[in-house]
């Protein structure tokens, strides 16, 4: 049974999935060519797939799905999804603090934050295989058939059912015919990439594959202060395959992998207007406003900056521009980290009759730790040492996978139906710490509360004899803050002993377990006419326990002591220490506490789609969807409570649990495809309930679910109280929609030239009065500029486009190749809270490819280029620890220009 495509896209061909046109190089497996084989002497690509029995091409099928072929990857420089942004509008991948929690949106809707309690929006498969979290996949993906991005909730077809979308990635299948390649590449950074692989028949019926990958390049950060650079990549991939075909009926490929990577990841830098300018600023409380012209922000008349200074920090950090990739890590810490990634997967396609039965079997370890100088500043303030425990998590994932499908009532029904097993274990351990330098940072922060004159980082508490003499002196000689003067006095010299001290070891563990059955119809009503029905059933079940360990004895012994000031004239200073003594609840309190905590949830799902061929060559379609995303529990210690009443006895481990997201697709669009030009358009509105968001409140991370209210809120959904904004329950709607238009065409006016475009218009917003879950709870109030405005990493306008030309040079079958593709992306706010200063203003990036492909049918070589105009941009800018209150952010950013050379070879 030679299969034209893997099981997958014979589901999705078979189940009414559509190809946008955006796949204009798009090729059948096996067929793929590398940039050194000359390529396909045609008008335009022909995309088919076989579905039960017989032929389809994936452009007659009406879902949104962009295929991105081998061939187009190579010439993009796509090695792992990140960089699929530049061939895919509507997708935008990034990373922040730990690659393993890179992200992907989908239509402006993705995951938000670093908590890996948080299942993916954007769900991702590898040979049909689940990757637990979506930054799994964010390493060498080695050579590839395809690339399929799906638009819109998905799970009916089979796999994990996600709300905004998934990512499959097709890796090149073994072959029966003797084969090899290798490929060398040397670029800027000092970047070297090795790839090479054997392919081999073992007999008439099995054939076999070998592929490797080593890639090694310096950082895009120096780090100063520890001469060293940061963002480095060090890693290789393994993956190992065999193909047995012992008949036309059967066949079952086996595969196995092993990928590593020993890298530092992932530095920051300062945000300074040149990033954002200050004119530009977020809706809002005042409060968080900055007027055009007002200082920078890492200024001296921002008063934590002399504090800052005081202690040690290098000006030149807070002086160079957003962009200059200088950094000053404390001395001694370090970015290090270390990544495992490696499972096997088998799977079976077998026809009996008419009918096919499919089964994807795989077991799969993921694991990663990343050690970080966690405030981002030369001062030791925060950080996580090197280790298994440094942000450490491990998954270890098996799943399962049935369907059987075939056709009935003389083909006018193609039904599929099946089932899907997971049980993932997560493990997740820290060891965040207080640094050296905490306990002089700290009580500057509340002494600059009291008046920034009086702060001495060089004294005990931050406060001179002088300030100490005369707060005493204050009102009389009553004291600055009466009778709790002293009371003060004692919790800022307590506060000053925090000193290395936190977290020894916490540790969680979930486990998941996920079934579901599903079915998935079509119906030909007529022969231009079709109904496609589809339905899941899943249930979810999530086991939780966690154990702390913590040596911090300062935060109990404020807590005691100043809590009772908290109803007092002196709450605000007397909540400061504390809140700075236990942040992240980081307390002695919880040394030795366990926890434990179990969710269980039922969810129908389905979609239904009515097309019409209207004519051979253009497709009409529309389609409603529903979708969800499992809820699960917040692993972080910081969300148990507010530190400032912390009650260890009585701890709600309910507080840690967020709800499950649910949304409501619709979707209109025509696709019209010839062999020389076509194109899709599609309109599409997405309505989510108990969007879940992950963001920093300014006192621990929380995992918040959105909703709006149908009745007006009165603005007390901006008013920064927590008691105000409840929303009746039967009041209660979607916190978040996104709408827009989707445009893509390809042009192949002669066999050796292409272009593509694509445009996504998106308006992902969050509705106005806005509340947390569905029980109409009022919005935490760290996320009080959210109502009404745009999502974080949600561009209104994105733009893609590609031109390629390929012109036979002599006689011998040598090809020249001229690649560019860009990426147009409109302005959008890269924070998950909209404060000002995290704002990204639009930019483009383009890439090129020039080279000679085909040389003596064997070999190639290529120039290339990634950001070639050296465009600055962030993924995310984000509160530095500490000292985001005082108005100071920090920035993760995007890669900067590089360039190489590239030979390759193949027999």
């Amino acid at each position: 049974m030679k299969r034209v495509i893997s099981y997958r896209a014979v589901a999705l061909a078979g189940a009414s999935l559509a190809l946008l046109p955006q796949a204009a190089f798009a090729q059948t497996e096996g067929q793929a060519e590398s940039a050194a084989e000359a390529p396909a002497a045609q008008s335009g690509p022909i995309i088919v797939v076989t579905a039960q029995g017989r032929e389809q091409s994936l452009a007659d099928v009406p879902v949104a799905v962009s295929a991105v072929s081998s061939e187009m990857l190579e010439k993009s420089g796509t090695s792992d999804i990140r960089e699929l942004n530049q061939v895919a509008p509507s997708l935008l991948v990034s990373s922040t603090g730990n690659e393993a929690n890179g992200s992907a949106r989908i239509r402006g809707i993705g995951t938000v934050g670093d908590n890996p309690g948080l299942e993916s929006s954007v769900a991702v498969f590898v040979d049909g295989v689940y990757r637990s979290r979506s930054g799994n996949a964010l390493s060498e993906l080695g050579p590839i058939d395809r690339i399929e991005i799906l638009r819109g909730p998905q799970g009916t077809l089979g796999g994990r059912n996600a709300s905004a979308g998934l990512i499959s990635i097709y890796t090149a299948p073994p072959e029966f015919e003797f084969s090899g390649y290798g490929a060398f590449t040397y670029g800027n950074y000092d970047a070297m990439r090795i790839e090479g692989g054997i392919n081999a028949p073992i007999g008439q019926t099995v054939a076999a594959r070998l592929d490797g990958v080593y890639f090694k390049r310096d950082g895009f950060y120096n780090d100063i202060n520890n001469d060293t650079t940061v963002n480095n990549r060090d890693r290789y991939l393994v993956r190992g395959q065999l193909l047995f075909e012992p008949s036309d009926t059967l066949s079952f490929r086996l595969v196995g992998d092993y990928s590593k990577k020993d890298e530092a990841c992932c530095a920051a830098t300062f945000v300074q207007p040149d990033f954002a300018p200050l004119a530009r600023v977020s809706p809002g409380l005042d409060s968080f406003t900055r007027p055009e012209g007002g200082p920078a922000l890492t200024s001296t008349d921002n008063p934590i900056i002399p504090i800052l200074l005081g202690l040690g920090q290098d000006p030149r950090a807070l002086t160079q521009g957003t962009f200059e990739r200088d950094i000053y890590v404390t001395p001694g810490r370090t970015y290090a980290g270390e990544t495992e990634d490696y499972g096997i997967s088998g799977e079976l396609n077998w026809e009996l009759g008419n009918v096919q039965l499919t089964s994807i079997t795989a077991y799969r370890e993921y694991s990663n730790w990343q050690a970080s100088d966690t405030d981002y500043t030369q001062l030791d303030i925060l950080y996580r040492a090197p280790g298994d425990d440094a942000g450490g998590r491990r998954f270890k994932t098996f799943t399962q996978e049935l369907r059987l499908q075939g056709s009935a009532f003389n083909d006018r029904l193609d039904w599929l139906v099946g089932g899907f097993y997971a049980n993932e274990k997560l493990r997740v351990t820290d060891n965040l710490r207080f640094g050296e330098d905490y306990g002089a940072f700290a009580p500057c922060r509340v002494v600059n509360a009291i008046n920034p004159a009086l702060a001495d980082p060089s004294s005990s508490g931050c406060l001179g004899a002088g300030g100490r003499a005369a707060l005493l002196a204050a009102n009389g000689g009553a004291g600055a803050f009466g009778p709790a003067t002293p009371l003060i006095f004692a919790g800022l010299d307590n506060l000053a002993q925090i000193n290395d001290l936190g977290g020894t070891g916490d540790l969680y563990n979930q486990k998941s377990e996920n079934f579901a059955f599903f079915t998935h119809n079509i119906f030909h009503i007529t022969d231009t006419v079709d109904l496609t029905l589809g339905l899941r059933y899943t249930n979810e079940t999530k086991d939780f326990d966690a154990a702390f360990g913590n040596d911090n004895t300062i935060c109990p012994t404020n807590r005691a002591m100043l809590s009772p000031l908290l109803g007092t004239a002196a709450a605000p200073l007397a909540g400061g220490i504390i809140s700075l003594s236990c942040q992240g609840n980081s307390t002695s309190e919880l040394d030795g506490v366990t926890l434990s905590d179990t969710r269980d949830e039922d969810e129908f799902t389905g979609t239904a789609v009515l097309s019409w061929k209207a004519t051979p060559d253009l497709l009409l379609y529309g389609s409603y969807s529903r979708g969800y995303k499992a809820g699960g529990f917040n692993l972080d210690r910081s969300a148990l409570s507010n530190p400032l009443f912390l009650d260890v006895p009585n701890i709600d481990v309910g507080a840690l649990q967020f709800e499950e997201e649910t949304v409501d697709a619709f979707e209109i669009g025509a696709k019209y495809s010839t062999r020389d030009f076509g194109f899709s358009v599609a309109a599409f509105r997405q309505e989510f309930s108990n969007f879940q968001l992950n963001t920093f409140n300014g006192s621990f991370y929380l995992v918040q679910n959105i909703n709006s209210c149908s009745t007006d809120l009165g603005g007390a959904d901006r008013d920064g109280d927590a008691t105000t904004g409840a929303c009746a329950p039967e009041n209660v709607q979607p916190g978040v929609i996104a709408q827009g238009v989707e445009f893509e065409a390809t042009l192949n006016p002669t066999p050796d030239l292409g272009f593509t475009v694509g445009v996504t218009y998106s308006d992902t917003s969050y509705e106005d009065d806005l509340i947390g879950t569905d029980s109409g709870v009022p919005l935490d109030p760290a996320l009080r500029l959210l109502p009404g405005d745009n999502m974080s990493n949600a561009p209104e306008w994105v733009a893609t486009s590609s031109v390629s030309w390929t012109p036979e040079i002599g006689s011998s079958g040598m090809r020249g190749l001229v690649f560019f593709n860009a990426r147009m992306t409109d302005d959008y706010n890269t924070g998950s809270d909209l404060l000002y200063g995290k704002e990204q203003d639009s930019y483009v990036v383009v890439n090129g490819r020039i080279g000679l492909t085909n040389i003596a049918d064997r070999f190639s070589i290529e120039g290339w280029v990634q950001n070639l105009f050296d465009t600055n941009y962030t993924q995310v800018a984000f509160n530095t620890p500490f000292i985001a209150s005082q108005q100071t952010y920090s920035a993760f950013l995007a890669e900067p220009r590089t360039y190489g050379i590239t030979v390759r070879g193949k027999f």
